[in-house]
């Protein structure tokens, strides 16, 4: 049986999705702002995006002039650590000083939490014209789910 709805009832439950959603967000910003004080102290921090599609999370790291060897990625827990450095080029013979110079070298880093369950063996990274893909699918969370075990009879 559908019951219809008033106008006080649409107003309620708008406001409850709106309530949801605030939250979520909320979230999604403390969870950023926890990440970016863990940063290393002295090292820049590249820029990310973070994507969810149905399926999978993708970031897009850049990383300009960075090579695939000087790279590393690591997963610990809840978040996705990129990491590694970025060589400063040796300086020509006719430089004699710069005028300014405004890319980053030395160390970087960068964590982004992860708020789903992931599947860490089918995970992939990619490095193309100074960009960092990294894909990584989504696997059901099966927390709360309820799961049998056998029993075995013995003598």
């Amino acid at each position: 049986m559908v019951r219809s709805v008033g106008p006080a009832g649409l107003e309620r439950i708008e406001l409850k999705r709106l309530t949801q959603r605030l939250g979520q967000l909320f979230t999604v910003l403390q969870e950023a702002a926890e990440a970016q004080m863990a940063e290393v102290p002295g090292a820049w921090v590249p820029p990310v995006d973070v994507c969810e599609t149905a399926d999978a999370i993708c970031l897009r790291i850049e990383l300009p002039g960075v090579l695939a060897s000087q790279i590393k990625i690591g997963l610990n827990g809840n978040k996705l650590r990129i990491y590694g450095e970025k060589k400063k080029r040796d300086a020509r013979k006719r430089i004699i000083s710069h005028l300014c110079s405004e890319r980053s070298y030395g160390h970087f880093n960068r964590a982004v939490p992860l708020r789903w369950t992931i599947s860490v063996k089918d995970a992939r990274a990619e490095l193309s014209q100074g960009v960092l893909l990294i894909y990584l699918p989504k696997i059901k969370d099966r927390r709360g789910s309820e799961f049998k075990i056998p029993i075995v009879e013995t003598d």
